[in-house]
C-alpha cells in the first residue's frame, strides 16, 4: 500500500514523519511499501505469543525494545527473524514472519555500517511473527545484553517501549490499528 492512500499516516505523524536518525547518520521515512529483500539491513519483529501478547525486551542498559537487528552475512531474512528472537527474546518462530512495513534509510556515510550491508540506501523492516518463548534470551557477547523479557498485552506493550523508544511504540499501534495485532 502507497503511503499516498494509507488513511492510517494521519493517526501517526510522527511515524511517517521524515526523520533524521543521529546514531545512523542518516535521514529515514517510514513506508507500509514492500521492502525490497535484498536491501533490508535490519528487522524488527512485532512478535506475538499464542495467547495474543506481545514480547518486549529490556536491556541492561535500561533500553526497552521490540526484537530485533542487523543482518549477517549471507543471512536470509526468515534466519534473521529466527536468530534474533532466540539471542533478544529467547523465543521460537512459528510460522513465516509478515512484512508490513519499513523505514527507509538514506546513510550520510561514506561507508556502510557493515560491509555488506546495503549501502547508501537500506531498509530497516517490520514483521508480525508468531512466537513461543522457550527460555532465556541467549544474549550473544557482540549484542545487547537483555536482562529482562515481558510479554504485554498490545497497548501495555506499546506503552512499555514508548519512554525508550516512541518510534517502535508507534510501529507497534501502527500494526495493531492496520489489524495485524488483536486488540
Amino acid at each position: 500500500m502507497s503511503n499516498d492512500v494509507d488513511p492510517l499516516r494521519l493517526r501517526f505523524p510522527a511515524l511517517f514523519r521524515e526523520g533524521y536518525v543521529d546514531y545512523a547518520d542518516c535521514r529515514v521515512r517510514y513506508t507500509t511499501e514492500a521492502a525490497p529483500e535484498e536491501l533490508v539491513s535490519r528487522l524488527h519483529l512485532v512478535a506475538v505469543t499464542t495467547d495474543a501478547k506481545i514480547v518486549v525486551c529490556r536491556s541492561e542498559q535500561g533500553w526497552r525494545f521490540l526484537p530485533g537487528g542487523t543482518r549477517e552475512p549471507g543471512e536470509s531474512l526468515y534466519n534473521l527473524a529466527r536468530r534474533e528472537l532466540m539471542e533478544e527474546a529467547g523465543a521460537v518462530l512459528h510460522g513465516e514472519p509478515r512484512y508490513f512495513s519499513a523505514h527507509v534509510a538514506n546513510s550520510n556515510r561514506a561507508k556502510p555500517f557493515r560491509p555488506h550491508l546495503p549501502h547508501p540506501r537500506a531498509y530497516w523492516a517490520y514483521a508480525i511473527a508468531d512466537v513461543q518463548i522457550v527460555g532465556a534470551p541467549t544474549n550473544p557477547s557482540d549484542g545487547e545484553t537483555v536482562v529482562e523479557v515481558l510479554t504485554l498485552p498490545p497497548a501495555a506493550a506499546a506503552d512499555y517501549i514508548e519512554e525508550q523508544d516512541p518510534v517502535h511504540a508507534d510501529v507497534l499501534r501502527h500494526a495493531q490499528a492496520m489489524g495485524l495485532v488483536r486488540p
